[in-house]
Order: C-alpha cells, then sequence, then structure tokens
C-alpha cells in the first residue's frame, strides 16, 4: 500500500508535468498577466492544454517509442545511461518552447522566466546525470519550489483570490502556497527514496539544481 503511493504520488508529480503546474499556478496567482480574470476561462485553458501537449504528451509519446523501439529497457530508465536520449529530445524540445514564447510573447515574461529555468534545470541534470544518476523529480519540484519562492519574494505577490467551483473565493497566502509546495517536494523525495529508485544524494542534489535554475533563469531575464 505504501509502495502504491510512493507511485501514485511519483506520477502525479511527474518532472514533466511540472511547466503545467506552474503555468497553472502563476494562473492563479495572477490570471490578469495572461489577459483573463480567471483560469476557467476559455483562453486560459486553451494555453494549459497547449503547455501540456508541448511539454507532457509529446516527451512521452517519444519516450515511449523509444522504448517500444528497444531503445529502453524500462520506462523508468534505472540506469543513467538510458536517460541520455530522454534529457536531449525534452532538452531539445523544451529549448524550442522557450524560444517562441520569448520572440511571440505567447506568455508573460514571468511564465517565460520559469520556461527558462526549467530548460536550465533539464541540462544540469543531464550534466549531472553522466557522474550521477540525478532525481530529476526532485529537480522539478526543486523549480517547483523556486518559482513559488520567486513569485512571493520578487513579484510581490503576497496573496491571490481564488474562486471556488461551488461559487465564492478565498484569499490564499503565497507563503502559505510555498510551505506547501515544499511539503509537496518532500512527499515526492520519500517517494522515490522509498521506491529505491535514488540515492539520498540524488533526491537533495535535484532539490538544488531546479531552485538555482530557476533563480539563475530569474537573474538572465530580470
Amino acid at each position: 500500500m505504501v509502495k502504491q503511493l510512493a507511485w501514485g504520488i511519483s506520477i502525479l508529480f511527474h518532472p514533466l508535468l511540472m511547466p503545467c503546474y506552474m503555468l497553472i499556478l502563476l494562473m492563479l496567482i495572477n490570471p490578469y498577466l495572461f489577459g483573463i480574470s480567471s483560469v476557467a476561462e476559455p483562453e486560459g485553458r486553451r494555453l494549459i492544454l497547449l503547455i501540456f501537449l508541448y511539454t507532457f504528451f509529446i516527451p512521452a509519446v517519444s519516450i515511449t517509442v523509444m522504448y517500444f523501439l528497444g531503445m529502453l529497457q524500462s520506462m523508468s530508465m534505472p540506469e543513467k545511461q538510458e536517460r541520455i536520449g530522454p534529457y536531449l529530445i525534452t532538452g531539445m524540445l523544451y529549448i524550442w518552447i522557450f524560444y517562441n514564447l520569448y520572440k511571440n510573447g505567447q506568455a508573460p515574461m514571468a511564465y517565460t522566466g520559469f520556461m527558462l529555468g526549467t530548460v536550465i534545470g533539464l541540462f544540469l541534470a543531464f550534466l549531472v546525470n553522466i557522474f550521477s544518476k540525478i532525481s530529476v523529480h526532485a529537480v522539478g519540484m526543486g523549480g517547483l519550489v523556486g518559482m513559488v519562492f520567486i513569485s512571493m519574494l520578487f513579484f510581490s505577490y503576497g496573496t491571490f483570490t481564488m474562486d471556488m467551483p461551488g461559487g465564492g473565493s478565498y484569499e490564499v497566502s503565497v507563503a502559505l502556497l510555498l510551505m506547501l509546495s515544499i511539503l509537496l517536494a518532500g512527499m515526492v523525495g520519500s517517494s522515490r527514496l522509498l521506491l529505491k529508485a535514488h540515492e539520498q544524494a540524488d533526491v537533495y542534489g535535484g532539490y538544488a539544481v531546479g531552485f538555482i535554475a530557476q533563480i539563475a533563469a530569474f537573474r538572465i531575464l530580470f
């Protein structure tokens, strides 16, 4: 039961889903950056769908094809050598996404910066992977924590209003959101350790890489 829960957490917070989670969080914190007043608006849902398609669906399909072609022994890629191909495919696609966001202005600069942080984190993880099997789950969660931290500290977002499906709205503190993201990062890291997918150093190193990548991207763009 515990291992099943760990697998569920690992899937729910898969690193390929982090760009979507970052987008949704930024839309919740300040939807007006995207020219909308709520995530539920058609324009908001359309952008989320596009980011999901390019950052999760296409890389996931590419990795699945590699598996069925015998280029990967397992979808979980337990050996670091197996991760080289998926790293490169995903990295090239994410660079293309960042370039289009940056040049065409399809998203506010804040999200473009977070996407650059994701690209930097991915390639740093690729370099570290040469020597050690760094946890990409931890890299993703470290980036998510970094995104919330930057939103609170540098973009001066103290609170945001969340509209509930049943009606009514609630003021949510970004500081509380930061604590929640740290808690979730701990849960994901613990799940990876419980499944014996990584050593502690791989998880802690992943957190550091993801967080530092977001800070570096912020410094580059802002």
